[in-house]
C-alpha cells in the first residue's frame, strides 16, 4: 500500500508509546486515524495532540476500548466503518507486560497478559479483516508482536508466551490472506527495546478483577525493564519503520539489526536440540 493520504487507519494502544507515535505518523501522512486505548484520559490527550499538530478534527476518531473484550473491539470496528466507510490499515498494537518466574505467576496474570497481547489481536482480526477483505482494495494489518515473540528469555514467561502466540497468529493471518489472493498484507512488528512506559504503565491498566499481589521476582524484572527501556530507541523511529514496512509489504519488521543474527543463531541451536541461549533484547 504505497499511498496513505486520504485513507483510514485504526490504532489500538494509541494513548502512549509506539501506538501514540504511530498514530502521529499516520496522521502526518494524511490518513484519517481512529485511536483506541483502555485509558480515556490518555486517549483524549493523544487526539488533541494530533489536532494541534495540524490534523483536521474530523479526521480523528476516539474510542475507549479494552481489547480483551470482543464486544468492545466489535464496537470500535462498527463505529469506524459507520463513520468513515472503510479501514485500510489496522494496527493491533495494544500491549502490557507481566514478568517473573512462570511457576510463581497466578492464573490472573496469564489471563490478563494473554487477554491484551493475544486476544486483543485476535479480536481485531475478526472484527476488521473480513470487512477489509470485502473492500477489495489494498490494505494492511500490523500486529505488534515484540522481539520477545522470537527470542525466549527468563523472567518473562507470561509476556513471552503471549508474544510467541501473537506472532503465530500474525503468520497464520498472512498465510491465509495470501492463500485466498487478498489485497490485504500483513506485518509482524517485533520491536526490541523502545523508550516506552510499558514497565511501569502496564499495571495501571490491569482490571481490578485480575489484580494480584506483587512478588520479588516480578519486581526484579520490572526494575530491569525500566532501566533498559529508558535506553531504547524513540517510538517515533519505530513508527517510521512501520510506514516503510507497509509500503514495501514487509512481513517481519525487526527494529534492531542485530536481532536478525540472534534469530539465526537461535534456529541453529534449536536444530541441534539444545536450549537456546538467552535472547538479547537490547
Amino acid at each position: 500500500m504505497q499511498e496513505l493520504a486520504g485513507k483510514v487507519a485504526v490504532v489500538t494502544g494509541a494513548g502512549s508509546g509506539i501506538g501514540l507515535a504511530l498514530a502521529r505518523r499516520l496522521s502526518a501522512e494524511g490518513m484519517r486515524v481512529a485511536l483506541a486505548d483502555v485509558e480515556p484520559n490518555r486517549l483524549a490527550e493523544a487526539a488533541l495532540g494530533l489536532v494541534d499538530a495540524g490534523a483536521d478534527p474530523l479526521h480523528v476518531l476516539v474510542q475507549p476500548t479494552d481489547v480483551r473484550l470482543a464486544d468492545e473491539v466489535d464496537a470500535l470496528a462498527d463505529r469506524v466503518f459507520a463513520e468513515w466507510g472503510q479501514v485500510d490499515l489496522l494496527a493491533n498494537n495494544a500491549g502490557v507486560f507481566v514478568g517473573g518466574f512462570l511457576w510463581e505467576r497466578p492464573a490472573a496474570d496469564l489471563e490478563w497478559v494473554l487477554g491484551v497481547n493475544l486476544w486483543g489481536i485476535l479480536h481485531g482480526i475478526r472484527a476488521f479483516v473480513p470487512r477489509m477483505i470485502a473492500q477489495d482494495t489494498e490494505g494492511h494489518v500490523v500486529d505488534t508482536c515484540s522481539i520477545a515473540g522470537l527470542l525466549g528469555t527468563p523472567y518473562a514467561g507470561p509476556y513471552g508466551i503471549s508474544k510467541f502466540a501473537a506472532l503465530a497468529a500474525t503468520e497464520a493471518l498472512a498465510a491465509d490472506l495470501a492463500l485466498v489472493g487478498s489485497k490485504v498484507k500483513v506485518t509482524a512488528l517485533c520491536p526490541g527495546m523502545v523508550a516506552t512506559d510499558i514497565a511501569v504503565g502496564s499495571e495501571g491498566h490491569r482490571p481490578a478483577e485480575l489484580a494480584t499481589d506483587p512478588t520479588e521476582d516480578q519486581a526484579f524484572v520490572n526494575e530491569v525493564l525500566v532501566e533498559v527501556t529508558a535506553q531504547g530507541i524513540d517510538p517515533a523511529e519505530v513508527a517510521g519503520m512501520v510506514v516503510d514496512a507497509v509500503r514495501h509489504e514487509r512481513f517481519l519488521l525487526l527494529t534492531h539489526p542485530h536481532h536478525a543474527d540472534a534469530l539465526v543463531e537461535r534456529a541453529r541451536q534449536l536444530a541441534r536440540g539444545v536450549l537456546p541461549e538467552r535472547g538479547d533484547f537490547t
